[in-house]
């Protein structure tokens, strides 16, 4: 087996963006997003068929620090999933495991709950070894746990290794670059710098033609599709933001769930992962709410949700909670919904001839390297290692 030569990577203006002269197409492929979809997607490709020239492309750096993909909660967890989708998510632990090895930690999660169901165990008795994730809640209001096996990850890592995994193996790497796709296979780059009053600028303009456009750019792709491509699609977006709770955690503190909140122990405290309910609205502008008058950084909508849980999670009603004063306070992104289902698994769906789309959504941390290997599968028609 010959080694692969490994792929070309332009990180700022200061490298002339070269693809090629011939007069064919540079590429057969255009990724147009390196979050971890994309780039799960671009090491894919170079497994299922490794003769495709495949270009991945990011608006920002690696991974980018405005997208969705830096702020996701990194779990995965048969939790939440029924039973059709175990087999997927059991495929993509196997592949988080191959790409992340140590960085990969094993962590009890336990859903909480009211009332008895088939399978809970007192939830003292599931939280006697951590008396720190006990004292979050109060265990009168919450009595009863349903244990579930999970692992902790960061998603900007597995954005990281992915594409530096690709890149060795031929893939080549665009940053700082915004991509608009067009009808026919078509692609205008615009190669961004910053100027020393901190403005950003386009510095050079390129036009890319190919076989194969994948829109890979999050909650963004849909509008892409509409705006670019004259395609409407079902998908949605919801703004989701993650608020710190500073109640000190432990190396092996589980993660809690109830009532839709998760509690994901991280740096030494907690991020909280409010549910997603629906689907914001065309148009909706993100905005923090009003606690008794005074101005919050967190949304409205994940406010009430909080406020609703203080009772049961007490913890959330002490300063350790941080509300802000400002949206700018709080850490929040535009979370893609396939299907415009805040449930909805990952999906990958062909647009025309030319454009197929690629959305992670909520459960991206379980299943999304699942579905960029079975898009893989389809670009390939069948081929692979």
């Amino acid at each position: 087996m010959t080694t692969p030569t490994p792929g070309r990577v332009w990180a700022h203006v200061g490298q002339p963006f070269t693809p090629g002269s011939d007069p064919q197409p540079a590429y057969d492929v255009l990724i147009l997003g390196a979050g971890r979809m994309g780039s799960a997607l671009a090491l894919a490709l170079t497994e299922r068929d490794p003769h495709l020239k495949t270009l991945l492309i990011e608006e920002g750096g690696l991974p980018n620090e405005d997208g969705a993909t830096i702020l996701a909660p990194g779990i995965w967890t048969l939790a939440h999933l029924p039973a059709a989708q175990h087999a997927a998510a059991r495929w993509t632990l196997e592949r988080l495991r191959t790409l992340l090895g140590d960085d990969l930690q094993a962590r009890p999660y336990l859903t909480l709950h009211a009332e008895p169901a088939p399978g809970t165990q007192p939830t003292r008795d599931l939280l006697a070894t951590h008396p720190q994730s006990l004292a979050l809640l109060d265990p009168g209001v919450l009595p009863h746990a349903t244990a579930h096996e999970a692992h902790l990850y960061r998603p900007g890592t597995l954005a990281q290794t992915a594409a530096q995994s690709a890149i060795r193996r031929g893939t080549d790497l665009l940053l700082n670059t915004r991509a608009t796709p067009h009808p026919g296979g078509r692609v205008t780059l615009e190669r961004l710098t910053v100027t020393n009053t901190h403005q950003i600028v386009t510095h050079a303009t390129h036009t890319l033609h190919a076989r194969l456009i994948v829109l890979a750019t999050g909650a963004h792709a849909p509008t892409q599709a509409e705006h670019h491509l004259g395609i409407h699609t079902r998908h949605a977006r919801a703004y989701r933001q993650t608020p710190h709770l500073g109640a000190p955690s432990t190396e092996d503190a589980p993660v809690l769930h109830a009532h839709g909140l998760t509690l994901r122990p991280q740096h030494g405290a907690y991020t909280l992962i409010p549910a997603v309910h629906h689907r914001d609205p065309h148009g909706y502008t993100p905005q923090g709410g009003h606690l008794t008058g005074v101005p919050t950084g967190l949304r409205r909508e994940t406010l009430e949700d909080l406020v609703g849980l203080m009772d049961a999670l007490p913890a959330l009603a002490t300063s350790d909670l941080h509300l802000g004063r400002s949206l700018a306070d709080i850490p929040g992104a535009w979370l893609a919904l396939p299907h415009g289902h805040p449930d909805a698994p990952p999906t990958h769906q062909r647009l025309d001839d030319h454009t197929h789309l690629l959305l992670g959504g909520p459960h991206a941390d379980t299943l999304g390297l699942w579905t960029a290997d079975a898009l893989a599968r389809e670009i390939a028609g069948g081929r692979g290692e």
